[in-house]
């Protein structure tokens, strides 16, 4: 509905209340009206002179700013009583994530400096500490096996210290990997007290550089996520231009883009190329709002209310100062 002094309304809790515009309109008018027959009184004096005694030079327009400030402060009243909503991103309360790193050999690669899985503890680290602590993290690698770390917990320093610990292994198994996080999101979640809403919601943030060559079909456990309403977020991390050294031999490793993007699109998540650390940090960036928060429409009377106050406030000591009496 737009906004006064950075206070966005989209809503009304109690539009009723907006029907006290009409008594500030009614009383707008009637102060109009009030000062056009005090002009009409004065005008009866014929005696210019005694007209000068009786009724001072006016002041001009000054001497309507209380009563202004008054029917502005009456609009802001009546706006907060009609409790004005606007969507808000408040914590989430019940979420669960998991996140999966891929350790394979191929992140020894030096495409992103320093090397893909340096550039990766970073980024993963400063997305644990700065997730909301409300939500539920949880923490796994993979290679050619799949390693749950850490459960899902509010615990962040057991997190960032697993990340800051991970070591490369051989071959890559995304499927596995996808079967441990949601046999992980289960585990917790039947610890969890039920509810009437079910489940808490939860989300896997997959990160991995190359093409799955061991284990379970990635694809399938894709579409299993998607039955257990648990979508996948995709990270696709390095360059097509990626090599490792292996035995004294170059051996290419570029970015798999293709797989990666169809376990989103199978899951029901969202696929997020990363190039870079800094295209990397942003990619969690986003993420972190996406999976920490929520948008609900919030209450915002109180700046109402309390810009009302002040204005009403500020109005009184006006009209006192002017004319030792308050505005009429």
């Amino acid at each position: 509905m737009g906004s006064l002094a950075g206070m966005a309304i989209d809503g009304f809790a109690a539009p009723g209340w907006l029907a006290l515009l009409g008594l500030v309109a009614a009383v707008t008018a009637g102060y109009g009206w009030s000062q056009r027959r005090r002009r009409r009184n004065i005008l009866r004096f014929t005696n210019l002179a005694l007209l000068d005694r009786v009724v001072p030079r006016a002041p001009g327009w000054p001497r309507h700013v209380p009563a202004a400030l008054l029917l502005v402060a009456l609009i802001l009243l009546t706006v907060g009583l009609a409790g004005p909503t606007a969507q808000a991103q408040v914590p989430r309360n019940r979420a669960t994530v998991m996140l999966v790193i891929d350790v394979s050999q191929s992140m020894r690669a030096t495409d992103v400096a320093p090397s893909r899985l340096a550039a990766a503890q970073e980024a993963a680290t400063r997305f644990v500490r700065e997730l909301p602590p409300t939500v539920n993290l949880g923490l796994e690698s993979f290679a050619g096996t799949a390693a749950v770390l850490v459960p899902p917990t509010t615990d962040r320093e057991a997190a960032v210290h697993q990340i800051q610990t991970l070591q490369l292994a051989e071959s890559t198994a995304t499927g596995e990997a996808l079967a441990a996080a949601l046999n992980s999101i289960t585990a917790f979640n039947a610890q969890v007290p039920g509810s009437e809403s079910g489940p808490p919601p939860a989300r896997i943030v997959l990160m991995s550089d190359g093409k799955q060559n061991v284990g379970r079909d990635e694809f399938a456990l894709a579409a299993e996520a998607a039955r257990q309403h648990v979508p996948i977020s995709t990270i696709s991390f390095g360059t097509l231009l990626g090599t490792i050294d292996m035995g004294g031999g170059i051996i290419p490793v570029p970015v798999d883009d293709s797989s990666l993007a169809r376990v989103a699109q199978l899951s029901g998540g969202r696929f997020y190329p990363a190039q870079s650390g800094a295209e990397l940090h942003q990619v969690y960036d986003n993420l972190r709002e996406q999976i920490g928060y929520q948008t609900v429409e919030a209450d915002v009377s109180r700046p109402w209310l309390v810009l009302g106050t002040l204005v009403t406030l500020l109005a009184a000591a006006l009209a006192v100062v002017r004319a030792q009496r308050l505005p009429a």
